[in-house]
């Protein structure tokens, strides 16, 4: 019977819930909430993740993903919700207590391009997209077809405004006195201003690229001719993802990159890793003809390069995250590099145009560099709102020790073989650099106030040992005159503060100020301080006020002015102040100078965008006034080899008094298909230099330019083609003239295996024509010389994907800044 009543309430209760969830069904009723997602240029967002969540029970959460126009559409219960919308590389879109008792159509929702997040996402666009701000250009890397497989100097010589030489030397709008920073830090990475690192970095490794042409005062005041930030990638899609790159090509250029990403409600891991192995070919020829009391009145020297290096890097670290407001990364990278090069500089003496001897000389050196970097990073969001409202701090530690050994054999040739001289040179730096930095930033309604402190500490020591012998049975001894230790030290210390408004629909603008605090420390200890009679050391100071100010009006919602002026220095490095000289050539060497100052320089820039259907449109005029710039010059120092009496010709850096510079550049996108996207742009600039140095006037006036063109063309069967041409015009200064400069590089793409797979083939450098040619008057001798640090390179390039689509393209409405991996 108690069974029986048990089973009769159970029954009774059932069916009451039956009834009332009956009731509620037969009452409830659904609405839409719809709208459509856009990008701040009014590009339409697919895929972009669309969340409604009940305020009473937010576990409850209705959603869907934008179609291909951006547009969404869900049905919800009557009630209040908040509403989340979200895509990658965007920051969030919150619509918080919506009340729902109809259709509800949200209309157009616009998402900010996220510039805090850029170290955080993976874009895997089909090509490079540009996002224009109010004190940089952001171009996300993607898929640039003719760097697959290549290095960073590679990606970074396809950047609008940026030109590689054919040294690897990158400059901005033509101007080399340019600082680069990775992840917006100096770092290790770069090799604190070395550039030839980049030529060795995987350009897979690159997220985007920020070109600050206008820097506000939250940037170094370091390179008076911009900023180049490199973003590295680091994934941050839920679950694990990542991707698989292989490469060969002639010449040797194998290699292999993988990317995987682990990502929790709790925990972010990410690991790149990299190898390579390339071989790099190349060349220079010198014609050097001699004016006065010489011993040969023409020397030529002919170089063959063959340089060739196995490079492993590794960029590995977590971020935890305590809550949605606050995280703490670490992270480490790790470059180790095994380089062996080999040149054969054959070089023949004339007397009155006859042959008088023949001389060859072979230099082997290995290298072995090895670069740790420690990052620690915190960051606290105030507001989950406002994501903008953040503090973040940082501390960096980085350290190089690099190696080298170089064996250099010499023997006459021509007209009777014999015994030169052999030499060793050996060197050794140690660098090691600590960075503390922190910083606020604090939105209030359009207007933002921002705050901070950087501390950046560096010591390097370079070693330097030299020993030859004269005859071929002698032992080795130690050249005193060259062999030294060079210690520097630089110590800057800044802190700076800024503040932006937006006055009305149309004016925006960002003022800051910034202080710096720098000294320069140099000590050198020759082995056999009795050779020495000057005191090479020095300890100077620098302090110095840097304030910026970037406006912006908007004419249209596609088109507005901009305006910028800014102060920056240009510290010298400690290859510039090192008082030893190269030993790369016996007659033509390079040799640092310390009496070297920083300079300074005031930039204004006026720039002009304007966006239609099918054409988007970029330019800006700029102007910039340096003193005490710097200028290398070629000078006889009046001294002879020991082996054979040729005078040696050295190449010295000066502060020049002034120098100013002049320019224009233009940018045109054009995409008139959707199978076909064009990319034009040219650079223009002046400088006019004046100054003197040992009783010689260095002063110059010189002009020149560069174009870039890129088309990418979808051929049948969804095959890319990608064809990027460039050409520098001539330049000059005070003492030398450089011929133009025109090169050609293709490649092609094709997706496999439902499109989880890409396989490519580009060619750098078709036309094997990137070659400097230079001719230099002096005084005392004139040189005309080529060099080509680089051949034609072929690679082939296998990229597989897990767990990480590759998202279509998109739309090629007027927003889109598409160039296909142009310039």
């Amino acid at each position: 019977m108690k069974f029986n009543s048990i089973k009769n309430k159970i029954v009774k209760y059932i069916t009451v819930l039956f009834l009332c969830l009956f009731t509620s069904l037969s009452f409830a009723q659904n609405y839409q909430v719809k709208g459509t997602v856009l990008d701040d240029q009014g590009v339409p967002l697919e895929m972009a993740s669309v969340k409604v969540i009940p305020v009473n029970n937010p576990d409850d959460v209705s959603g869907g993903v934008t179609d291909f126009d951006g547009n969404f559409s869900i049905d919800v219960d009557e009630g209040t919700y908040n509403i989340k919308v979200e895509f990658i590389s965007f920051e969030t879109k919150n619509i918080k207590n919506k009340e729902i008792s109809s259709d509800l159509d949200l209309g157009k929702i616009r998402l900010k391009f996220a510039q805090e997040e850029l170290d955080e996402v993976n874009v895997l666009y089909e090509t490079t997209q540009v996002d224009v701000r109010l004190d940089k250009k952001i171009y996300n890397v993607g898929k640039d077809l003719t760097t697959e497989g290549g290095t960073v100097s590679e990606a970074l010589a396809n950047v609008p405004s940026v030109t590689v030489d054919v040294d690897g030397a990158i400059s901005l709008r033509g101007n080399s006195n340019v600082r680069i920073l990775i992840n917006g830090k100096p770092s290790s990475v770069a090799g604190f201003g070395d550039q030839d690192v980049f030529q060795q970095l995987p350009a897979d490794a690159i997220e985007s690229v920020e070109v600050i042409t206008s820097p506000s005062a939250r940037y170094d005041a370091e390179g008076s001719g911009g900023i180049i930030n490199i973003i590295l990638k680091r994934e941050k899609t839920l679950g694990i993802n990542g991707s698989f790159r292989g490469t060969i090509g002639d010449p040797r250029n194998t290699g292999a990159y993988t990317n995987v990403n682990l990502r929790t409600d709790k925990f972010n891991i990410f690991n790149n890793l990299g190898y390579t192995d390339r071989k790099g070919p190349g060349n220079a020829f010198f014609d050097n003809r001699y004016t006065t009391g010489q011993n040969f009145d023409r020397i030529i020297e002919d170089r063959e390069y063959d340089r060739s290096g196995k490079n492993f890097n590794m960029n590995t670290g977590i971020e935890y995250f305590f809550d949605e407001s606050s995280s703490l990364t670490g992270s480490f990278f790790m470059r180790l590099g095994d380089d062996l090069d080999r040149t054969r500089n054959r070089t023949t003496r004339f007397v009155e145009d006859v042959e008088n001897s023949t001389t060859l000389r072979t230099e082997e050196e290995d290298e072995d560099d090895k670069r740790f970097q420690y990052s620690l990073n915190y960051e606290k969001r105030f507001d989950p709102d406002n994501r903008d409202h953040k503090l973040t701090a940082d501390f960096q530690y980085s350290k190089k020790d690099e190696t080298k050994d170089n064996r250099i054999f010499e023997d006459i040739i021509n007209p009777t073989p014999d015994f030169v001289a052999r030499q060793n040179v050996f060197e050794a730096e140690d660098e090691d650099s600590f960075l503390f930095q922190a910083d606020y930033v604090l939105p209030m309604g359009d207007a933002q106030f921002e705050a901070g402190f950087r501390g950046d500490y560096s010591d390097t020591s370079q070693d330097f040992l030299v020993q030859r012998k004269l005859t071929e049975n002698a032992n080795f001894t130690r050249n005193d005159s060259l062999s030294s230790n060079f210690n520097f030290q630089q110590n800057i210390t800044a802190v700076y503060t800024q503040y932006g408004n937006k006055l009305g629909d149309s004016f925006s603008y960002l003022l800051g100020l910034r202080f710096e605090q720098t000294q320069l420390k140099g000590k050198t200890t020759p082995v056999n301080e009795d050779v020495f009679t000057q005191n090479f050391d020095f300890d100077k100071t620098f302090n110095g006020l840097f304030p910026t100010v970037n406006l912006i009006y908007e004419i249209g919602e596609e088109e507005n002015i901009s305006l910028g002026y800014n102060r920056r220095i240009n510290r010298p490095r400690s290859w510039y102040l090192n008082p030893f000289p190269s030993q790369s050539s016996r007659t033509n060497i390079f040799q640092g100078n310390p009496d070297l100052d920083p300079a300074f320089a005031n930039a204004f820039d006026l720039g002009y965008l304007k966006r239609w259907e099918k054409i988007t449109l970029t330019s800006s005029v700029y102007y910039q006034r340096e003193t005490e710039s710097f200028e290398r010059v070629q000078r006889d120092t009046g001294q002879d080899t020991e082996e054979d009496g040729i005078d040696i010709i050295e190449n010295i850096p000066i502060n020049l008094s002034t120098e100013e510079r002049y320019g224009a550049e233009l940018g045109i996108l054009y995409n008139p298909t959707k199978w076909l996207r064009t990319n034009l742009s040219f650079n223009y600039f002046r400088f006019e230099s004046e100054g003197a140095f040992e009783g010689q006037e260095y002063g110059a006036t010189n002009e020149s330019y560069f174009g870039r063109f890129s088309a990418n063309v979808i051929l049948p069967w969804e095959i890319q083609w990608q064809t990027n041409a460039f050409y520098r015009g001539p330049r000059e200064n005070a003492q030398t003239k450089t011929d133009p400069i025109a090169s050609l590089d293709l490649a092609f793409s094709k997706d496999i295996l439902n499109d989880n797979a890409t396989v490519s083939l580009n060619v750098r450098d078709v036309f094997n024509s990137r070659v400097r040619d230079q001719f230099t008057v002096t005084p005392n001798f004139s040189s005309d010389s080529e060099f080509q640090w680089r051949e034609r390179q072929v690679t082939l390039t296998f990229v597989y994907r897990f767990n990480q689509p590759k998202e279509k393209r998109r739309g090629s409405g007027g927003g889109d800044y598409d160039d296909g991996g142009g310039f």
